[in-house]
C-alpha cells in the first residue's frame, strides 16, 4: 500500500468515482465526479479501472506529499499542476517519488481536474461506491471534502503504467461560450411557444451559484403557461429545472432524487463533461436535439474511451516485448518504501 498527504486541501477536493446508483429511490444522490469523461481517462491511464476512486479537484487544486513512490494522472481542466514546483503535463501518467509535492498554480482552462492514483484510492465502499455525497455526510474520506493534514491510502502502483500518454483533449474546455445539445422534456408543455423560443434563442451566463448539486444561470426569462409547480418526480443529472422565476436551473451530481418544478429540457449525456467544466461567467447556449442523437453522440464517445484503451493496452504490450529482449526481464520492486529497477537474465 502506498499513501499520500494533504498538506493543503485546496478549494474544494473530494473523492469520486462514477456514482452511486440504485439508491435514489431511497432518497440518496447518485454524487460521482461531474466530468465523467476526464475521470474515466485518468484512470485508464494509470490502469485502473475506469470506475476506480479518484481526487476531483475543483477550481484551486490540492497540495499533496507523496509518503511513497506512486504513479497518478491529472486530467480536465487545467488547473496547472506541477511536481515540486515543475508544471506536469495532463492527460500523461507519470511516475512520482516519495518526498514529491504535487501542486497547482490555479485555473487555466476548465474548472475542475481529476488526479487518479494507480492501485486506485483505499476508502470504504459505501452503497457500492466510493463517491462522497457532502449533503449526507457518506462515502469518501469521512463523508466529507478533504483537509489539510489528512492521510490516504492508495493501491500498489505497477510502475510499468507510467509514460502513458492520451494524445488531445476530447473536449474543448476553453471555450467561454458552452454549447449544450437538449432533449426536450419531459414538461416541455407547462411553457408557452414563446418560453420555448426564448430558452433556444437566448444567451445565459452561469452565476456564483454553481456547484456540484446545480448551475443557477441568468438571462432572459422563460415564460409558463399556468405555473411552475408539478407533482414531484424523478431527477437526472443534467435536467434543467424552470422555477416560477424564470430561471434556468441545471441540476448535476449531486442533485436531490426529486423535484417539484417544471423541467424544459435535459443536458445529453455526452455534453455533461463541457458542462462540469464551465464556470462563473462562462456563456450558455442550448441547442436542439433528440433523444436517437443523443444516443448516437454518447456511442461514439464510448467508442473513442474504448480506442483510448486499446492504443495504451497495445502500447504496453509492446513495452513488455522490449524488455524479454535477449532473455533479460525488467522488475520494479519495491523495498522499504522505495522503488527499484531489477534486471534478471535468463541462463
Amino acid at each position: 500500500m502506498g499513501q499520500f498527504k494533504v498538506v493543503d486541501a485546496g478549494f474544494m477536493t473530494t473523492v469520486q468515482d462514477l456514482g452511486r446508483y440504485s439508491y435514489q429511490q431511497y432518497g440518496v444522490s447518485v454524487s460521482g465526479a461531474m466530468d465523467h469523461v476526464a475521470a474515466k481517462l485518468a484512470n485508464i491511464l494509470v490502469g485502473n479501472d475506469e470506475n476506480e476512486g479518484l481526487l476531483e479537484a475543483t477550481m484551486i487544486g490540492p497540495k499533496i506529499e507523496f509518503l511513497d513512490a506512486a504513479v497518478i494522472a491529472i486530467t480536465g481542466g487545467d488547473l496547472q499542476p506541477a511536481i515540486n514546483g515543475k508544471s506536469l503535463e495532463l492527460n500523461t501518467s507519470i511516475a512520482v517519488k516519495k518526498g514529491d509535492f504535487l501542486s497547482f498554480k490555479g485555473m487555466k482552462t476548465g474548472l475542475r481536474s481529476y488526479i487518479a492514483f494507480a492501485g486506485g484510492i483505499d476508502v470504504p465502499v459505501v452503497m457500492g461506491s466510493k463517491s462522497t455525497f457532502l449533503k449526507a455526510q457518506i462515502g469518501g474520506y469521512e463523508g466529507r471534502a478533504l483537509r489539510a493534514g489528512d492521510i490516504l491510502k492508495t493501491g500498489i502502483a505497477p510502475m510499468s503504467v507510467s509514460g502513458r500518454e492520451i494524445a488531445g483533449n476530447f473536449y474543448d474546455y476553453g471555450s467561454e461560450i458552452v454549447e449544450l445539445r437538449v432533449v426536450l422534456g419531459p414538461q416541455d408543455d407547462a411553457f408557452t411557444e414563446n418560453g420555448v423560443e426564448t430558452f433556444f434563442n437566448s444567451k445565459f451566463r452561469v452565476t456564483n451559484n454553481c456547484d456540484r448539486m446545480g448551475y443557477t444561470l441568468t438571462g432572459e426569462k422563460i415564460e409558463h403557461r399556468d405555473g411552475a409547480d408539478i407533482i414531484s418526480d424523478g431527477i437526472s443529472m443534467g435536467a434543467i429545472q424552470v422555477p416560477s422565476s424564470g430561471t434556468p436551473i441545471i441540476m448535476m451530481a449531486d442533485r436531490q432524487t426529486t423535484g417539484g418544478y417544471t423541467k424544459i429540457a435535459n443536458v445529453i449525456t455526452a455534453d455533461l463533461p463541457k458542462l462540469a467544466q464551465a464556470k462563473p461567467g462562462d456563456v450558455i447556449v442550448f441547442k436542439k436535439s433528440t433523444i436517437e442523437e443523443a444516443h448516437m453522440l454518447l456511442k461514439d464517445l464510448e467508442n473513442k474511451i474504448d480506442e483510448v484503451k486499446k492504443q495504451l493496452s497495445a502500447k504496453n504490450k509492446n513495452i513488455a516485448e522490449e524488455i524479454k529482449v535477449n532473455n533479460i526481464k525488467s522488475y520494479n520492486v519495491r523495498v522499504n518504501g522505495k522503488s527499484y529497477a531489477v534486471k534478471v537474465e535468463e541462463l
